[in-house]
C-alpha cells in the first residue's frame, strides 16, 4: 500500500533542505537601500523585491530581443518591468539586487522537458546496451528492489542540486512516489511538472493498477493550485500500458485538468510491437483511444511518419527531444524539423541520469544542434537561436506553460539564470546565442532564480545543503551496489 509523505516526514528530511533563511548568502547579491540603483530624481522609486541590473539580457520573447545592458524588475515572483538598465535605474528600490557583470548573459530559466529525477542514484549502473535490455534486465529489477520513498527523496534532492547548479528552473518528471518528489521540489524551490508513473505491472509503490490510480488521484488533489508544482498523470508507454489503463489514465487526468505524460514511439521495437498487436502505429493507436490532445506531452516521438506527425499537430500534442539519451541507447533520432514545420511544439530534455548520464541542459543544446547538422549533412540545420528556444520558450510551449515561463517578459514568472561571461570558454563573445548553444556548460551558471527567489548564486545554494544531499546520495548508492553488484 502506498503512503504519502506527511509533513512530519518532510521535516525529517530537512537535513537535506534549508527551508528557513537558506544555506548561505548569495555572493553576488546585495541588499539595496532605497534609491541605491540610481541617483534618483523626481518621483520616489517603487519598492520591489528583486532587481537584476546589468549584463546582456536574452529575452527569448517573440522578437528575440537582446538587451546589451539590461535590467529586470521583479515583485511578488513576477517580472514587472524589463528594459535598458539606464531606463530602470531610477524607477525601483529593490530589497535585493543582482548585478551581473557587463559580459554576463541573463537568460530565461531552462526547461528540462523530460526526466526521471530519482534515477540520479542509478547513474552509471547499466551503460552501453539497448533500451529493452536496459529496462527489462537492469532498470526495472533494480527499481523493484531499491525504489522506496527514502530512495526517491534522496535521488530527487540530488537531481535538484544538479539542475539548480546548471540553470534548469522547470523540469518534467516521471517516476514513483511522486508525492515525495513534490515535497522535495517544493522545498528546493524548483518548478516541476511531476507525473506519477502508471504501468500494468506491479511497480515499486503499487501492487496493482487500481492502487496506483487511487494514489495518483490523491496526489493530484494534494497539489491543486500550487504556484510551482503541477501534478500530472504519467502512463508509461503504449507498450507497457493496455488500452484500458491508457483510457483510465487519460480520464483521470482530464477530470482534474492535469497534464498527461507518456513515452511515445521511442524505438523501432515499440513500433513493431504495437503494429503487431493493434495494426496501428503507436501514435495512431493512442489517437484511436481518444488519448491524444493538447494536454499530452510525448517524450521521444522518434519513429513517427508523416501521418503521425500530422496527427500530433492536429491534436496539439507537445513533444520532447532527448538527443543524448536517444544517442546513447541508439534508439534513433527525433525528426525535429518535420515536427516543427508541422506546428508541433518541440521542447528539449535530458531524460534520466541513468541513460544520459547527466542533467546538463547546455549539453543537451549542444548535442541537439550537432546531431541534426550531422544527420542532415546541413550546417544550417538547428541554428543556435532555435536550440536555445527549444530549451526555453519552445519547451514551455510544449508544456502549455508559455504564458507563464520560457521567456523574460513583463507578467511572466521570474525564472532566470545568469551565465558567467568571464569564463575562458566564453571569451571572446560576438553572439550570445552561439555561446549558449555551443560553448556554455552547466558549470558556467553563476545564478539561478525561480519565482524571484535566488536558489543559487556564486557557488552558494540557498535552499539545499549540498554536502548533506551528496552524503545521502552516497549512502543510497551503497544499497544500489548491493543489489546490482557494483
Amino acid at each position: 500500500m502506498r503512503k504519502f509523505w506527511s509533513r512530519a516526514a518532510a521535516t525529517a528530511v530537512a537535513v537535506l533542505l534549508c527551508t528557513t533563511l537558506g544555506c548561505g548568502t548569495a555572493a553576488t547579491e546585495s541588499v539595496a537601500p532605497t534609491g541605491a540603483v540610481g541617483s534618483g530624481n523626481g518621483a520616489a522609486p517603487q519598492a520591489i523585491d528583486l532587481l537584476v541590473f546589468g549584463g546582456t539580457v536574452v529575452t527569448m520573447n517573440q522578437n528575440r530581443d537582446v538587451l546589451p545592458n539590461g535590467a529586470i524588475a521583479v515583485d511578488d515572483s513576477v517580472i514587472i518591468d524589463i528594459g535598458a538598465a539606464a531606463d530602470l535605474a531610477n524607477r525601483y528600490s529593490a530589497g535585493r539586487t543582482l548585478r551581473p557583470g557587463p559580459r554576463d548573459i541573463v537568460i530565461p530559466g531552462l526547461v528540462n522537458g523530460h526526466g526521471h529525477a530519482a534515477m540520479t542514484l542509478l547513474r552509471g549502473v547499466a551503460d552501453d546496451m539497448r533500451l529493452m535490455d536496459w529496462l527489462e534486465n537492469y532498470i526495472f529489477p533494480a527499481e523493484a528492489a531499491l525504489a522506496d520513498a527514502d530512495f526517491v527523496r534522496a535521488g530527487t534532492a540530488l537531481a535538484a542540486l544538479e539542475m539548480i547548479r546548471g540553470g534548469t528552473t522547470t523540469f518534467v518528471d516521471m517516476y514513483y512516489y511522486e508525492d515525495d518528489v513534490a515535497w522535495v521540489v517544493r522545498d528546493a524551490g524548483l518548478r516541476g511538472v511531476l507525473g506519477e508513473t502508471l504501468l500494468d505491472m506491479p511497480t515499486p509503490d503499487a501492487a496493482t493498477f487500481d492502487e496506483a490510480l487511487a494514489y495518483t488521484e490523491q496526489f493530484l488533489q494534494n497539489w491543486v493550485d500550487h504556484p510551482r508544482i503541477t501534478a500530472a498523470v504519467a502512463p508509461h508507454a503504449p507498450f507497457t500500458n493496455s488500452p484500458e489503463t491508457l483510457r483510465r489514465a487519460a480520464e483521470l487526468a482530464r477530470r482534474y485538468n492535469a497534464p498527461l505524460l507518456i513515452h511515445l514511439a521511442e524505438t523501432r521495437d515499440e513500433v513493431q510491437q504495437i503494429r503487431s498487436q493493434y495494426s496501428l502505429s503507436p501514435v495512431q493507436f493512442l489517437d484511436s483511444l481518444g488519448f491524444l490532445g493538447p494536454d499530452v506531452l510525448a517524450a521521444h516521438s522518434i519513429w513517427v511518419d508523416g501521418a503521425d506527425i500530422a496527427t500530433l499537430a492536429t491534436r496539439g500534442v507537445g513533444t520532447v527531444h532527448n538527443p543524448e539519451s536517444n544517442m546513447k541507447l541508439a534508439s534513433g533520432t527525433m525528426p525535429v524539423a518535420a515536427l516543427r514545420d508541422a506546428g508541433v511544439a518541440v521542447g528539449l530534455g535530458t531524460d534520466g541520469a541513468a541513460s544520459n548520464n547527466d542533467l546538463d541542459m547546455f549539453g543537451a543544446m549542444l548535442t541537439a544542434a550537432l546531431l541534426h547538422k550531422h544527420m542532415n549533412e546541413d550546417p544550417t540545420a538547428m541554428p543556435a537561436v532555435e536550440v536555445v528556444a527549444m530549451a526555453t520558450i519552445e519547451g514551455a510551449r510544449a508544456l502549455r506553460m508559455d504564458d507563464a515561463i520560457g521567456s523574460l517578459e513583463v507578467g511572466k514568472r521570474a525564472d532566470l539564470v545568469i551565465v558567467d561571461g568571464g569564463a575562458a570558454n566564453l571569451v571572446p563573445r560576438y553572439d550570445p546565442y552561439s555561446h549558449l548553444a555551443y560553448a556554455a556548460r552547466a558549470g558556467d551558471v553563476r545564478t539561478t532564480v525561480v519565482d524571484g527567489r535566488i536558489l543559487f548564486d556564486a557557488g552558494a545554494f540557498t535552499t539545499l545543503d549540498a554536502d548533506a544531499v551528496i552524503a545521502a546520495a552516497r549512502a543510497a548508492a551503497a544499497r544500489v551496489r548491493e543489489v546490482v553488484g557494483q
